[in-house]
């Protein structure tokens, strides 16, 4: 007879020990600095801390933050994180895919689907609790004493999962049991509709950890619910209402299909519920961290709110909508993107194409124009073509759609591009962007602009400009070329 759940938990705990003890001697796992994302040049002054969009698997980002990113001047963050929310994949046995629309010609449009993440565990729930046990351990250690952790889960692995969590956190730190109650959400003629998430929130010190009280509103069926002094009450379009303490009750409606926020990623998060989160739980000083980061939505919030913030994610797509939302935010600080150092992780990071297939960028020999003073010039930068690697992730149908693409635009393969004007050969700081999505209206919204026209100090030496790109795929190209 086959054992039961409860029954191999203890064999969950001590994987997850061995796994932990493991990586903890790999202490050569390092970040390698893919690219400085400056969407202010303004904002590039006296900067001792940059943001972080990290891709790869999140036990050795993890690794990597304990240890410490000597290149870029991060000291190690055992005990500097004060909250950690995270949106892991809920053991729902799917996989999750996302719907890439390209442009065929200025009329049509043709809609791909690529593979996103899987939550589909080799040995089932207990492959899912094994994978999840070692990385919780690695987040407690980067919480700080005033810290605290926030996991959201649902009904198919949940109550595992608190298990899980008290043995790591400690029964006696756990706080609430959140209910995240939404209206969205499909209905079924076997069950009650199934339309509440839950997050399980923990402190790692509840003697030292931040808890800002959070007040929410309070209705009365209309009527003005209090008669005596002292209390304050207020009408909106609702009725009338008093301002209380929040509960552990939260309705907060999900990313609807017309929202401004909706970026077409399955498991996307609203703003208001991580801007909860954050506001109860951090100080303006904080460090947030979201390692499993999907649709970017608590290092957006985090950065609306003036919080430092690091995320994670091992996907291309989620890395690629997580840098293009961030980029929209206004004023934006500057933020790094991070990769694994590959000679770390060869043995557990996805090689995404070989040496032979890697894409290649053209761009057209860049001219120089006067600006608008004797200090300053213009760099005209234009696109050319863009050749795709053999090994496309795609089925024979899908990938005979874009071999038409590209034959008649290649160029609207590209997702993103971004230029570094005077490149040091080692460090690629982009101070321009653009995304299909952010700058053009109609059916060009599918479509990156191919010319750049971007004011830089005059130099008389010679200049040496970098073009990344980053297609649909999630492949990335580099060209660099040389202006007298």
């Amino acid at each position: 007879m086959s054992k039961s759940l409860i029954e191999m938990l203890p064999d969950v705990i001590s994987h997850g020990k061995r796994e932990v003890e493991k990586i903890s001697q790999c202490l050569k796992i390092s970040l390698e600095t893919n690219e400085y994302i400056l969407p202010a040049e303004k904002n590039d002054k006296n900067t001792n801390w940059f943001n972080r969009l990290i891709h790869g698997d999140n036990l050795f980002a993890m690794r990597a933050l304990l240890n410490g990113d000597s290149d870029t001047g991060l000291p190690s963050l055992r005990g500097k994180i004060d909250l950690i929310y995270i949106d892991p994949p809920f053991d729902s046995k799917a996989d999750y895919q996302r719907k890439i629309t390209l442009p065929d010609g200025d009329i049509e449009t043709i809609t791909l689907k690529q593979f996103a993440y899987s939550d589909i565990w080799v040995d089932g729930t207990i492959g899912y609790l094994k994978t999840l046990y070692p990385r919780l351990v690695l987040m407690k250690e980067l919480l700080s004493e005033r810290g605290s952790i926030y996991v959201h889960c649902d009904w198919h692995a949940g109550h595992y999962l608190k298990i899980i969590l008290d043995d790591i956190f400690g029964k006696e730190n756990f706080v609430n049991e959140i209910v995240w109650s939404y209206k969205s959400g499909g209905v079924s003629k076997n069950t009650f509709a199934r339309k509440h998430d839950t997050i399980f929130f923990y402190k790692k010190n509840p003697n030292k950890a931040i808890f800002n009280v959070l007040k929410e509103k309070s209705y009365n069926r209309g009527l003005k619910p209090y008669r005596f002094k002292g209390v304050e009450e207020f009408e909106d379009d609702f009725g009338w209402y008093t301002l209380v303490n929040c509960k552990d009750v939260w309705d907060i409606d999900m990313v609807g299909r017309s929202s401004g926020e909706r970026v077409d990623y399955a498991t996307q998060k609203p703003e208001k519920l991580l801007e909860r989160i954050i506001m109860a739980s951090t100080y303006s000083d904080s460090i947030v961290a979201d390692f499993f980061g999907g649709s970017g939505t608590t290092a957006v919030v985090a950065e609306k709110l003036g919080r430092r913030w690091i995320t994670s994610d091992v996907g291309w797509p989620s890395c690629v909508i997580m840098r293009k939302r961030l980029i929209d935010i206004p004023e934006c600080r500057p933020f790094i993107c991070n990769s694994i150092n590959k000679d770390c992780s060869l043995d557990r990071m996805p090689q995404i194409c070989d040496n032979n297939s890697f894409p290649k960028l053209a761009v057209k020999k860049p001219t120089v124009t006067r600006a608008y003073d004797d200090t300053h010039e213009t760099l005209n930068i234009e696109l050319d073509n863009y050749l795709l690697p053999d090994n496309l992730p795609l089925d024979t149908k899908s990938n005979t759609v874009v071999q038409k693409i590209m034959k008649k635009s290649p160029l609207d393969m590209i997702e993103y591009w971004s230029v570094d004007p005077d490149y040091n050969g080692q460090n690629f700081r982009s101070i321009w962007q653009n995304y299909r999505g952010n700058t053009r209206k109609g059916k060009n919204l599918l479509r990156v602009i191919h010319d750049a026209h971007i004011v830089v100090q005059k130099t008389h030496r010679p200049r040496k400009i970098c073009i990344k790109a980053i297609d649909i795929f999630g492949f990335e190209s580099m060209t660099v070329l040389d202006l007298p």
